[in-house]
């Protein structure tokens, strides 16, 4: 992270990894405004979050499958499958990817950290 509290001081270009979820974030944001006839985003998202949340529930079982199935490339696109949906739902539920990351950073704060609120 960066002094602006960003992935890289030095653009997205420079941040492939969780600078791609941004973007991807911002593409969901843009496309959810257009008409749903569309867009499946769109589409997606004026079906409501139950939707989103069945399509999130559709595309872990596709991953787990292709997990065990040991095809790399399938697992690959199958995963991608999946962040795009949990995008989406995140969205849907007027929320962003940092919401997940603030949770996961409270995780690995050490246990005498989060019991004293000390950090």
């Amino acid at each position: 992270a960066c002094h602006l509290n960003r992935i890289s001081c030095f653009g997205e270009e420079d941040a492939p990894g969780l600078g791609r979820i941004g973007r991807l974030e911002r593409t969901i944001h843009v496309r959810a405004q257009a008409d749903p006839n569309d867009s499946w985003t769109a589409r997606l998202i004026a079906q409501g979050p139950k939707r989103a949340a069945q399509k999130v529930g559709e595309e872990g079982v596709e991953t787990a499958l292709a997990g065990a199935a040991g095809d790399n490339a399938e697992l690959a696109s199958e995963a991608a499958d999946l962040i795009y949906h949990l995008l989406v739902l995140l969205h849907a539920r007027d929320m962003v990817f940092q919401d997940v990351l603030d949770v996961l950073a409270r995780r690995a704060e050490p246990a005498t950290m989060k019991a004293d609120g000390k950090g």
